[in-house]
């Protein structure tokens, strides 16, 4: 999470959407950088709301506007599976070496996901309002160019982006089944995913 408190801008890191490139770039010129560790980084606007906000308020922070990227949810979760995938994690509980991506979402929309498909919501991360105390800047990932526009903007700093922690390129195929129940339980992360397009 970074703030930038002159330009009355928060910009929240939804895990899975390029935050780590932006990190790069962006948090040297921050007022506030969180970038460790995960948990911090990756704060949902709901938890922002909670613990961070108020002690800006105290110093009248109330118009610090949020910005924030959402990526498609089939290739969010594909991004996440591939992540899971690399080598380093065989043999732990969150590797999904042996799973199918099949599994991975099913598992994913279960109440209490197993280790390997715990990887939370897009939607959720971003629910806790919108306008000044939420996100009032929502881009699709697919439409980066559009958010680094704005960015530049908004900033004054120039943003050429490099591809930081990028998973191995992998195939994945995902059977009519699962995507059918994915969509219906989780209509949600493709109503703001859609909501995002500029």
């Amino acid at each position: 999470m970074l703030v930038f408190w002159q330009k009355k801008l928060v910009i929240f890191s939804v895990p899975k959407t390029g935050t780590s490139a932006l990190d790069e770039i962006l948090a040297p010129h921050a007022d506030i950088a969180i970038t460790a560790p995960p948990i911090l980084k990756h704060m949902p606007v709901y938890r922002y709301n909670r613990f961070i906000r108020p002690l800006f308020d105290v110093v009248d922070g109330k118009d610090l506007e949020g910005f924030a990227m959402v990526r498609e949810p089939f290739d969010w979760l594909g991004s996440w599976y591939r992540y899971r995938s690399r080598p380093e994690l065989d043999g732990m509980p969150n590797s999904t070496k042996y799973v199918t991506f099949d599994e991975f979402v099913i598992d994913a929309m279960k109440g209490r996901p197993p280790p390997h498909a715990n990887v939370g919501s897009q939607a959720r991360f971003l629910s806790g309002g919108t306008g000044p105390n939420g996100v009032r800047h929502l881009f699709q990932y697919e439409q980066i160019g559009l958010a680094c526009d704005f960015l530049e903007d908004r900033l004054g700093i120039k943003i050429d982006l490099t591809r930081v922690n990028e998973s191995k390129p992998q195939t994945l195929e995902l059977g009519q089944n699962a995507r059918d129940r994915y969509e219906r339980k989780r209509h949600l992360e493709f109503d703001i995913w859609k909501g995002a397009a500029r």
